[in-house]
């Protein structure tokens, strides 16, 4: 029984792809980067609609992480509970049978006790609750949340399988840790997750998804996915295998992986949406420690802020298919020993980047301190001024051979490189600065551009 409640395949440039051997295990050999950067939001681009959500930081027991102030409109102080579900009392056994009768009668909303820690202490097929096979809503409130008792044999929290619809409200989701995939929560083929207004903390796998594994549908919103571990894998935060990942007005924050810190889309199905939201501070021992979009996946990126985070490889953003920028800032990510502090468009994938902001990125000891476009491939920027990134060679830009760069109405501006290329370096590819639309290239060090026609050296 359980206890009673407490209250209260990565590219080098210039190579061929090898996408099924290295994202798994990441580059071990790689030196991680400790994060030292802290999170400010105050300069983002259209960022209103997140500034409301607070960090992780208040990790105090019982005290769930609260993804927004909109959560006000959920249950303010002093106004009557509106809740319309099943009320569970705070028993961790209460709630295992609430679940099992909602599965058994084809759904259920459970409203949970306010003030609730439900401390999970028996493992149910690897999970500390049954695994949802149908439209299960669970209902949170003033500090409630669903943890794994410290002195509990390892398991997630929770399993969504085939034909289940899981959301969650106003819920913090922490302590979970299982040797198999999805730490805090695991979503099958077939499965759907919806969190809102909550947090996913402090949950570890020893396989991908730290925080979350996700193989059908998942949406978080309003929610913050922070201090969450794929130890020796990938998908610090969230994992998405194939499947459709929507992230909207969230925190992604301090996530760690041995490949991919923060969150990861991977296969030629996967495609990610990420709307109002701030990916900060994830590290990852080898590759990616903000996003990595591999095998052929989609990512669509809209008024969304990456900054400190940090990998050996790739800092912000790695991109292996076709990705989209909108509205966007890359600042003060790390690759410590590898390429693109900032952005990484890897070979054969295409990439706009529109109305954004790449300043003081840096590729510590290589190429590309804000942007790297590898062969074969092709990027083009709108309206987008890359500031102050320091790199090796290509503190700016670093475009390889028979790759195509396109500029409209860009500012490359006071980059700095260690030996060539302050601004762009361009190894054997095209460049098209379109001067005509505003582009400018000035104020770099030791020199503006490499082979770039037009440009001031």
């Amino acid at each position: 029984m359980n206890d009673q409640c407490h209250e209260h395949e990565l590219d080098r440039p210039g190579a061929r792809r090898a996408r099924s051997r290295w994202w798994a295990v990441g580059l071990a050999g790689m030196t991680g980067l400790a994060l030292t950067t802290s999170l400010g939001i105050g300069g983002a681009p259209a960022f209103g609609a997140v500034d409301g959500f607070l960090t992780a930081a208040d990790d105090r027991r019982g005290k769930p992480d609260r993804a927004s102030t909109d959560s006000k409109d959920y249950e303010g102080k002093g106004k009557k509970d509106k809740r319309k579900g099943t009320p569970v009392p705070c028993s961790a056994d209460a709630l295992i049978t609430a679940i099992t009768l909602g599965n058994a009668r084809g759904g259920a909303v459970l409203d949970l006790a306010k003030d609730c820690t439900y401390l999970l202490t028996a493992n149910i097929d690897g999970a500390g609750l049954p695994a949802i096979t149908t439209p299960i809503t669970l209902n949170g409130g003033k500090d409630t949340s669903i943890t794994r008792a410290a002195a509990a044999e390892q398991f997630r929290i929770l399993t969504v399988d085939t034909g289940g619809d899981l959301t969650l409200n106003k819920l913090k989701i922490s302590g979970g840790q299982t040797p198999e995939t999805g730490g805090g929560i695991h979503v099958t083929d077939g499965g759907r997750l919806t969190t809102r207004h909550s947090a996913i903390t402090r949950n570890i796998a020893n396989a991908n998804g730290g925080g979350i594994y996700s193989a059908g549908v998942l949406v978080v919103e309003r929610t913050t996915v922070s201090r969450n571990t794929a130890n020796n894998s990938s998908g610090g935060g969230i994992y998405n295998s194939g499947g459709q990942l929507t992230i909207v007005k969230s925190l992604i924050k301090a996530n760690s992986a041995n490949s991919s810190g923060g969150v990861i889309s991977n296969g030629s199905s996967a495609v990610v949406t990420i709307k109002g939201s701030v990916i900060a501070d994830n590290s990852a021992l080898g590759t990616v420690g903000g996003l990595l979009v591999i095998n052929d996946g989609v990512g669509r990126v809209y008024d969304t802020k990456f900054t400190g985070n940090s990998a050996g490889l790739f800092g912000a953003i790695y991109i292996d298919g076709q990705l989209t920028l909108q509205n966007f800032e890359l600042t003060n990510n790390t690759a410590s020993s590898g390429f693109a502090g900032g952005l990484y468009v890897g070979a054969d994938s295409t990439a706009t980047a529109s109305k954004g902001i790449i300043k003081n990125n840096v590729s510590l000891i290589d190429n590309g301190g804000g942007v790297y476009v590898a062969s074969r491939s092709q990027l083009v920027m709108y309206d987008t001024k890359v500031i102050g990134n320091q790199a090796e060679q290509g503190g700016g830009i670093y475009n390889s051979f028979d790759s195509t760069l396109t500029l409209f109405n860009a500012k490359v501006v006071r980059n700095t490189a260690v030996t060539n290329g302050g601004g762009i370096f361009n190894a054997g590819g095209t460049v098209n600065l379109n001067t005509a639309t505003g582009t400018t290239v000035v104020k770099n060090r030791p020199n503006n551009c490499v082979n770039v026609p037009g440009c001031p050296g």
